[in-house]
């Protein structure tokens, strides 16, 4: 099946484990056992793995506002367009298309961007199929940025979606 496929998943049974509000009661057992239901080959097939805190009440009534979707929608757009252009003549339109060998071997990034990714790899951390799924992530992340390829920077910020090992990566709302 292709295209983008979500999941979500509470950190342990209770929902509370490594959150800012905390309260997790669970023991260590349990979260063990409540992480393994998900296969190794499943997460491997997750490319942004992103933990996200509850919303507080008084943040819900203030009504604070992000960016405008139409801004969003923009800079989205132009970063398609800035893939198809690179895709001309291929049978790919977006990252996603894009066969692994052909990310690694035609189209190449930075000098230098892939330093962390091979640490990973050596230490297991990541996988061969991961380093293909982080390549795709960095080339989106270069093209919402309006670079010609990824820079390290996009490419340790694709290792930390995927790992969820800080890496001292602004987050991406903060990435322009």
């Amino acid at each position: 099946m292709k295209g983008p496929h979500k999941l979500a998943a509470n950190p342990c049974p209770c929902g509370r484990h490594g959150t800012m509000a905390g309260g997790c009661e669970c023991r260590p057992s349990s979260i063990s056992r409540y992480r393994a239901r998900l296969s190794g080959p499943l997460m491997d097939r997750i490319d942004l793995r992103i933990a996200v805190e509850p919303v507080a009440r008084s943040e819900l009534v203030a009504g604070a506002r992000g960016e405008s979707t139409a801004d969003v929608a923009d800079r989205i757009r132009a970063a398609r367009e800035r893939a198809a252009h690179r895709f001309a003549g291929t049978p790919w339109q977006t990252n996603n298309e894009v066969p692994g060998h052909e990310l690694r071997t035609r189209w190449t990034v930075a000098p230098g961007a892939l330093v962390q990714a091979e640490r990973d790899l050596e230490n297991g951390l990541l996988t061969a199929r991961g380093l293909d799924r982080v390549l795709r992530v960095a080339w989106t992340a270069a093209d919402l940025a309006g670079r010609d390829r990824p820079t390290a920077e996009d490419v340790d910020w694709s290792l930390e979606l995927r790992t969820g090992v800080r890496r001292g990566i602004p987050l991406a709302v903060s990435r322009t």
